[in-house]
């Protein structure tokens, strides 16, 4: 069976003028690594990444965004035909309010800026998913990771979700280890990792493609 594959992965910005955004540390690097170990699998993969510094995957098609509506709209027109959506990107939650058109200028006093909420991609696209769809979220968390995933988990009415530190200098951003709590209904565990983040791509990819065996039986 063909199987096609929708990730996301880094980081979004969100501008409040010109050159000031807000973002996180995510480099990407765990979403490309799945990107390249789903199409090493033979799947179709389409990445619809943040702003990173990381070569394009082999045989992967990359669609390049910069803030959470572009990836909302980019990864809502390619959401229809695929059968697994990975959403491992590290979205900003919120937003300046408003941007300015101009760079803002420094004048040494207090500034203040309204921020709102951003779109949440991976709940906006289950509210129309086929039932034959995979979905996969992942929690970034800095404390109590295994709880708050599952709690996201059951609000997102998502399929797994993978669990992630990001708390100090051993967390999962921008390093080239990690370890994911994979997280399923019904009670599904399993720990992948720690290790090379190739490595636990590898074993994350391997582990939705027995998921989508058992469904096709």
């Amino acid at each position: 069976m063909s199987i096609r594959c929708l990730i996301t992965a880094g980081p979004t910005r969100e501008y409040f003028d010109p050159v000031r955004f807000i973002s996180n540390p995510s480099s990407g690097k765990m979403g490309f690594a799945i990107a390249e170990a789903a199409s090493a699998l033979g799947w179709t993969v389409d990445l619809v990444a943040g702003p990173v510094s990381l070569p394009e995957p082999v045989g992967v098609m990359l669609y390049p965004v910069v803030t959470a509506e572009e990836m909302l709209r980019q990864t809502d027109a390619l959401f229809g035909p695929c059968d697994v959506l990975i959403m491992t990107a590290a979205v900003s939650d919120w937003r300046p309010k408003v941007c300015l058109p101009e760079k803002l200028k420094k004048t040494g006093k207090n500034l203040s800026v309204e921020l709102e909420p951003v779109p949440d991609i991976l709940a906006t696209l289950a509210q129309r998913r086929r039932p034959d769809q995979l979905l996969v979220g992942f929690a970034a968390e800095t404390e109590s990771v295994e709880e708050n995933a599952r709690t996201k988990l059951s609000q997102k009415k998502i399929d797994f979700i993978a669990a992630n530190s990001v708390a100090g200098p051993a967390g999962a951003f921008g390093r080239d280890e990690n370890q994911l709590i994979l997280l399923g209904r019904e009670g599904y565990r399993q720990v992948i990792g720690p290790a090379s983040k190739k490595v636990v791509a590898q074993k994350l990819v391997a582990e939705l493609s027995a998921a989508l065996a058992t469904r096709s039986c």
